[in-house]
Order: C-alpha cells, then sequence, then structure tokens
C-alpha cells in the first residue's frame, strides 16, 4: 500500500490505533491533522469531500475513503501477522474490536474527552448526569480486561494482535480520565509489553 491518507486528530485513541497498526505492518501514512474543537470535521467540504458523518479518522486510499477507526486498522493488517489464523481466532478477534467500541470506548474514551478537552465546568447538564454511569461502565470494562488478562499474555490466540492495539490505544491513557490503572496489575503488564515492542510508537510520535 502506498499514498495512504490518514484524516485524523492527533491525540484521539481512534486515530492513534491506526497509526499504530500502521507501524506494525511498516506501512507509511501521510497524516492530516484537523482540530476537533474548532469544528474543522463540520466544514461543507470536509462533509462533501471526506466523510459526510463529520468525524475522524477517514483513511484515504486514491478515490476511496474509509472511516471508522477499527475497519480502517483491519484494512490495514488484512494478510499480516496482526490477524490470527484460524477463523474461531479471527472472530474472537473482531469481538474483542466490537467489545472495544462499544463497551470501552464510549466509557474511558468519552471520559478522558470531556476531561482534558471539554472540561467539568463547560458540562451540559445531560452531560453531568452521564458522568457516573460512564465512569461505573468504564471500571467495569477495565476489571473484564485485567481478569482476561490475568492467564494469558494477549487477548486472542495467545498472539499480539489488532484486538491488543486497539484495546491499548485508550487503555494507556485511561489515567488522564482518572481511572487508576495501578489497580490493574495484568493491564499494566500487557501494556509494558506492547511499549516495549521494537515496532511500537508512542501517541505523541
Amino acid at each position: 500500500m502506498s499514498g495512504l491518507i490518514l484524516h485524523e486528530y492527533g491525540r484521539s485513541g481512534n486515530c492513534y490505533k491506526i497509526r499504530l497498526t500502521a507501524a506494525h505492518v511498516g506501512i507509511e501514512l501521510e497524516r492530516r491533522e484537523y482540530d476537533i474543537m474548532k469544528g474543522e470535521t463540520r466544514t461543507p467540504e470536509y462533509l462533501r469531500d471526506v466523510n459526510p458523518n463529520g468525524r475522524i479518522p477517514v483513511l484515504e486510499d486514491g478515490d476511496r475513503f474509509l472511516p471508522e477507526s477499527n475497519a480502517i486498522c483491519f484494512y490495514l493488517a488484512n494478510g499480516t501477522k496482526l490477524i490470527p489464523d484460524g477463523h474461531f481466532d479471527q472472530a474472537d478477534m473482531l469481538r474483542w474490536m466490537f467489545w472495544e467500541q462499544y463497551n470501552h470506548e464510549p466509557n474511558i474514551a468519552t471520559m478522558r474527552f470531556w476531561l482534558r478537552n471539554v472540561g467539568l465546568d463547560a458540562l451540559t447538564d445531560a452531560q453531568r448526569m452521564q458522568i457516573k454511569g460512564k465512569r461505573d461502565a468504564g471500571l467495569a470494562a477495565l476489571d473484564l480486561m485485567d481478569n482476561h488478562l490475568d492467564s494469558r499474555k494477549w487477548f486472542v490466540a495467545d498472539q499480539f494482535s489488532l484486538a491488543d492495539i486497539c484495546l491499548f490505544a485508550y487503555t494507556h491513557v485511561a489515567d488522564e480520565a482518572e481511572f487508576d490503572l495501578e489497580a490493574y496489575p495484568s493491564i499494566v503488564r500487557w501494556m509494558e509489553r506492547i511499549m516495549t515492542m521494537e515496532e511500537h510508537v508512542s501517541l505523541d510520535d
């Protein structure tokens, strides 16, 4: 693959997981930054030319545009060591990727965004009412991950896969959402394994 363009907001975990996937499979990406706090993904030009849903990330490949972070990761990693062999293990990998977007990201990532980008004082009443529920759900997600990793190194098939990349992206910055990662020793060991891999790139790279 060549000439790929990632439309992104660099501090987003959903965008970071794509850069991390690309690093592990040796694909170079051109990066185009958008300030979501200034509404740059909601302009008429962006909605017309990049993503009518007004969101990032989006991968541009020639005249085709692919949104949704985990779909982009799968597109980049298809046919590589990041996809396990066997139909069950592949489906299990997808299960964790779906779970990340449904149970993990909406709680941990949203709390991080509210605290880091918006600020508690600027939240709406409706958002304030969701804080306890999102914190409880985020804690439940971390508990489930920690228990799963207690007896294994990786999430699926005893190998590093897209499931690990997609879950790492927001887990490793969960402290920015005021989740105490030190309370999850299996998660901490798993994160250390990822961060010491040769191909690893950080959120700030």
